[in-house]
């Protein structure tokens, strides 16, 4: 099944911070799953001022719980309180 998740991280002063703290832990795992085929590809999101305020994310697991399971419980920016928000959708990615 393949799934898009949204990212959102926290507005307050300290949010950017926390997520330039863990980004190469972020990248990291990042790419472990690009190389496990399990992420199809991702991007930051910018705000206004093109700072990054977010992610999102297209994988290919199993199951939503599989999912959450061997990605989203260790992913850096869940544990390091960097998304304050996280939205996990099915979907269906064209292929080209």
């Amino acid at each position: 099944m393949e799934f898009v998740v949204f990212g959102y991280d926290g507005k307050d002063e300290d949010a950017l911070n926390r997520r330039l703290a863990v980004r190469e832990e972020h990248l990291k795992n990042a790419q472990k799953m690009f190389d496990e085929n399990k992420l199809l590809f991702a991007s930051a999101l910018l705000d206004e001022n093109g700072k990054m305020n977010g992610s999102v994310m297209f994988f290919e697991f199993p199951s939503q719980k599989v999912l959450e399971e061997e990605w989203l419980n260790t992913e850096p920016y869940n544990t390091g309180k960097v998304w304050e928000k996280v939205i996990i959708k099915s979907a269906k990615i064209a292929k080209h």
